[in-house]
């Protein structure tokens, strides 16, 4: 005999035969799945000893030490224990680890295996398929977008890495990027106001990219993924030990796309030539008394352009052939050090810069930001009822730019902007029973431009006894300072003049919120349900009014008021023949009401639904179906005469992709995105044959104006993808 068998049978604690249980040696490339019957079997092992490792959907992973001494067959019957899914350790609701069970807060969390059903190059592209979160994009020529959580504009969407405030301000359009997807290991949404634990800017929600620790990543990992339309990703990933105390993980992100396609005929690049590279590294370090120290650093380069098909680089900025050219340079650090103090006492900090040249046609539009954060979070358990976290934070933000926004009251000499924002915090978890809890936090923070601002926030939770029924109810207020030349595209794009009606003031909501998630665990499937009725009340808000003046983008605070409110449902199922489904859908109002008058908010649907449905068969093979669907948006019209369509079809982006593992180390992947082959319509961009409006008089007939606002969807067609993953362990 070439090598000994190691078989036997994979059963649950109350004796039925699991299926489709993945078993496999650890570091080794020798691996397979049991049968239907639950039987396994390893063969040609070499002597040696190993580490048995098997896992099943819904159970917990099991290891087994086993020791390869003669050619003989080892017989090792497995029983796993029951998993509870909801038990995730989650740590956005409250800055601290706690099961997604007993937190207060309503968290969604999202795994890397979850955005693997459709693969993407970027994180902002990933979540397409998450209920009641929109990638928006708001130019049909150079492809920038945002992201909307429950009908509200991308600038509400608090972006973190590993909690860290990174992705604002500028960054809010173009920074959304780069993050290295093998670096990934889930990622965190809080839907509704977090401004008491993370300040301004968290209103409609937050999103957390929560990076894999290094001592529990792969040695190497790589991800390279190819369309037909001639897209190229790489993700590289590798941990590494520095040293006996330092340990690292070195991620790498390259995308090209240099393909012009126009198939709708309009002269304009259907989708924005991207060239971009991120390079991301996190250290840890070891100390003797185990708290954690970790560090870091994130750079991005990115040289994207979008505009007529027979545009180059020597027509940036001309008035020759249009073209939209932004050069991004970012680099970001951040870490968390916990005091070496009997108490537990953490110093959490963060800083990252952003520059971006660009040129709009002729408008030219250079920025720079400069933002530091730091924070002392104290947390204490008083007794068996009170767990308090009481924090301090400063914010520095830095702007300046070549727009009439950083113009001094004169408007002739450069007065870049400076706010200092510092804060205190305090939260108090009270457990008022084993099955109900209560959450009280308060904030104030103090902007050296608009003043003080208090936000306060409330909690409750109750479950049953067996945890399979969990309500949740919360309230609180939202603030946020825009600033409109670094958060929307439109301001700097296309014929229409900016305007300001007075100083822009402070915007501030209200949010409640009520969530329910039902739990049914029956033989052959675990299901989850979870359903949420949400009501947002703003006062002062600041909207882009683009119907007043179809020559003009008219920025003012909302001399009335504005609401979003609706309800939520998703669904989670698991069964152990190898299929898992997940879907959800949205239902919601966002509304303006302004002089008595009620509108609908401009590119927001009233309808949107998402799903992913997956099916793995034994022979290492998977299928996944994934897509969404949105009912119609109200669009910008250039006035009455605008021959566009006032509001967007309902539409649905579809994707199916098959999987095949080879190995523990080798998978290959393919599909089509785009399967019905979904495009808005040619005439999104209006009067795409005279960009720069030559003999044109705008005023008179605006309707005849260059206009790329008109956006709710890529103009990205169908496609076929494939990609290569290798890991090494």
């Amino acid at each position: 005999m070439s090598g000994q068998t190691v078989s036997g049978k994979v059963t649950a604690e109350n004796g039925d035969e699991l299926p489709y249980a993945n078993v496999y040696l650890k570091k080794t490339k020798i691996g397979t799945s049991s049968d239907d019957s639950g039987f396994y079997e390893l063969n040609k092992i070499p002597k040696d000893n190993y580490t048995l490792i098997i896992s099943s959907i819904g159970y917990k992973t099991k290891a087994i030490q086993i020791s390869i001494t003669a050619d003989k067959k080892i017989t090792r019957d497995v029983i796993l224990m029951e998993d509870d899914s909801l038990d995730e350790i989650v740590v956005s609701g409250t800055l601290r680890p706690v099961s997604k069970t007993n937190s207060p807060v309503p968290v969604e969390v999202y795994s890397e295996t979850f955005f693997r059903k459709n693969p993407t190059p970027s994180i902002f592209e990933s979540l397409q398929n998450v209920n009641g979160v929109r990638p928006q994009l708001n130019c049909s020529v150079c492809n920038t977008g945002d992201i909307h959580i429950n009908g509200l504009e991308g600038p509400y969407t608090f972006v973190l890495i590993d909690g860290m405030p990174l992705v604002s301000g500028l960054s809010t359009v173009y920074g959304l990027t780069g993050i290295p997807q093998a670096l990934i290991e889930r990622v965190e949404i809080v839907k509704g106001p977090a401004s008491t634990l993370y300040g301004s800017e968290a209103v409609g929600g937050i999103i957390n990219v929560i990076t894999k620790k290094a001592a529990n990543a792969p040695i190497l990992a790589t991800d390279v993924m190819a369309s037909s339309w001639g897209e190229v990703n790489t993700d590289i990933s590798m941990s590494y030990k520095a040293s006996d105390k330092v340990q690292g993980l070195l991620g790498i992100n390259y995308f090209n796309y240099q393909n012009r396609i126009d198939n709708n005929n309009d002269n304009f690049t259907d989708m924005t030539l991207q060239n971009r590279i991120s390079i991301f590294n996190k250290v840890n370090i070891e100390r003797k008394s185990n708290k954690v120290f970790t560090i870091a650093g994130r750079y991005v380069y990115e040289d994207r352009w979008g505009g007529e098909m027979d545009w180059e680089k020597e027509f940036r900025g001309g008035n020759q052939i249009y073209g939209e050219s932004i050069y991004t340079n970012r680099w970001e650090t951040f870490g968390t050090y916990e005091l070496p103090t009997s108490e537990n006492l953490s110093f959490q900090f963060s800083a990252n810069g952003h520059y971006q040249d660009s040129y709009y046609g002729e408008t030219s539009y250079d920025a720079e930001q400069l933002v530091g954060f730091g924070q002392l979070i104290y947390s204490k358990q008083l007794g068996k009822k009170h767990d308090l976290l009481l924090g301090a934070a400063y914010r520095y933000t830095f702007y300046d730019d070549n727009t009439f926004a950083t113009l001094n009251e004169n408007g002739i000499e450069n007065n870049p902007s400076i706010i200092h924002l510092p804060g205190v915090f305090a939260q108090d978890e009270i457990s008022l029973s084993d099955r109900k809890k209560l959450l009280l936090g308060v904030r104030w923070d103090h902007n050296s431009l608009h003043g003080n601002i208090f936000s306060p926030r409330v909690n409750y939770k109750w479950n049953s006894r067996d945890k399979s029924n969990i309500v949740r109810l919360s309230a609180g207020n939202g603030f946020r300072v825009a600033n409109v030349f670094t958060e929307d595209h439109a301001a700097l794009t296309g014929a229409r003049t900016v305007e300001f009606e007075g100083e822009l003031n402070p915007e501030t909501s209200w949010n409640t919120n009520i969530n329910y998630v039902k739990k049914i665990n029956t033989e052959n499937s675990f299901i989850t349900l979870d359903a949420s009725a949400f009501y947002t009340y703003f006062n002062n808000r600041i909207l882009p009014d683009y119907e007043s003046d179809p020559n003009k983008i008219i920025y003012a605070n909302l001399e009335g008021s504005s609401v979003s409110q609706g309800v939520s449902l998703n669904a989670d199922l698991l069964f152990t023949n190898g299929l898992a489904i997940n879907a959800g859908a949205t239902l919601m109002e966002v509304s303006v009401t302004e002089n008595g008058v009620k509108r609908k908010q401009l590119l927001t649907e009233s309808f949107s639904g998402v799903w992913s449905i997956s099916y793995k068969f034994s022979n290492d093979f998977s299928i996944d179906y994934t897509g969404n669907l949105y009912g119609p948006m109200r669009l910008p019209l250039l006035g009455e005469n605008d021959p566009r369509d006032e509001y967007s079809p309902w539409f649905s982006i579809q994707n199916i992709q098959l999987t095949k593992k080879f190995t523990n180390s080798w998978e290959l992947y393919g599909g089509v995105k785009n399967l019905l082959n979904f495009t808005p319509a040619a005439n999104s961009i209006n009067n795409a044959g005279n960009p720069f409006d030559i003999n044109v008089n705008t005023e008179l007939n605006p309707e005849r104006a260059f206009d790329p606002s008109y956006v709710y969807t890529s103009n990205q067609g169908i496609r076929a993808f494939a990609g290569v993953r290798y890991t090494l362990f």
